[in-house]
């Protein structure tokens, strides 16, 4: 990292902590939103809904600030400043939260459910409910939706791919949550944990043989200039929410806890139609930009990752997710 870019998050960071000394003596309310998301991206835009329609809804008594390109930081790093109170929010996938509740893991598990429709159904359950109960008194989190859908998730390489065997020693970027590690190396490639923002140089410089994505992000990261094939894996389904500080949340007057929740929901589901609205032009752009776009049977990398759920002790829970989905 650059002198000056040190020098920004370091600014952008005491700014956001300033306010948690002095938040209570102001007249309005901020929140800053970190996401690794570029601003093409359709969630980013459902975020600029979120943000339009909470300063209107609290007459700008309450104003969201937006971080693209992890421009405050790692997601983690922006978890435990949320945990000490500041008053920042991460747009956050279950597997990094899951150090702290398991369950909220098995929203990252291999093929767990089917598009938008089948996983918004998890995450607007009583059950998942609980899991959000449960995340406040562990770790100091507060979810204000988690209905913000990224698309499924697909193989990147530069060689072919029909089969897990197709993978092997193949080194596959993926977040380091053990649900992603476990179902990379369960489809026959190598886990190699690294920053999103580091893929394009990694792959560009061999360090790493493939990754694995969604189609906006892959589409926005330009990563269709460094990988040739996409193929069609639809591994993991993914499910993002927007995470804050409890303790910062609390704080806030009844009407406007409401509020953020009841917008976060309406603009992740929103951001979420968006994208599967953008997916086959994005796979469109870039096959014109020269990437393969490879359709297979997915069903030796089910039969492969099957396993996955018994290895991290989701078996049980997997059992209460599929008997909520066929409600």
């Amino acid at each position: 990292m650059s002198v000056m870019a040190k020098a920004v998050r370091a600014a952008l960071f005491g700014s956001v902590m300033s306010l948690v000394s002095f938040g209570a003596l102001a007249a309005d309310y901020t929140l800053s939103v970190n996401t690794a998301l570029s601003p093409q991206d359709p969630l980013f835009k459902g975020l600029e809904e979120f943000k339009a329609n909470v300063e209107k809804r609290s007459a700008g008594k309450m104003s969201v600030r937006l971080f693209p390109a992890s421009q405050l930081g790692k997601d983690e790093d922006l978890l435990e400043q949320a945990r000490a109170g500041a008053p920042v929010a991460v747009v956050v996938d279950g597997g990094r939260l899951a150090v702290f509740v398991k369950e909220f893991g098995v929203l990252g598990a291999p093929y767990v459910a089917q598009g938008y429709t089948g996983i918004r159904k998890v995450v607007t359950s009583p059950m998942f409910e609980e899991w959000v109960q449960k995340l406040r008194k562990a770790s100091g989190h507060q979810v204000l939706s988690f209905n913000w859908w990224q698309g499924e998730r697909h193989m990147l390489t530069n060689k072919p791919v029909k089969v897990p065997a197709d993978l092997n020693g193949v080194r596959v970027r993926t977040p380091g949550a053990p649900v992603w590690m476990e179902t990379i190396r369960a489809m026959g490639a190598t886990p190699t944990p690294l920053p999103w923002s580091e893929v394009y140089t990694a792959m560009q410089q061999q360090v790493i043989d493939g990754a694995e994505a969604q189609d906006p992000a892959i589409y926005g990261s330009r990563l269709y200039e460094v990988a040739k094939y996409l193929t069609k894996t639809g591994h993991i389904n993914l499910i993002t929410g927007i995470v804050t500080s409890a303790a910062w949340f609390d704080g806030l007057p009844k009407d406007m806890q409401t509020l953020l929740r009841e917008e976060s929901l309406k603009a992740g589901d929103s951001a979420s139609k968006a994208t599967e609205a953008s997916l086959a032009d994005f796979e469109k752009q870039m096959k014109d930009k020269g990437m393969q776009v490879v359709e297979i049977d997915v069903t030796p990398f089910r039969t492969a990752t099957a396993a996955v759920y018994e290895k991290l002790g989701y078996g049980e829970l997997h059992k209460q997710v599929e008997t909520l989905l066929k409600q």
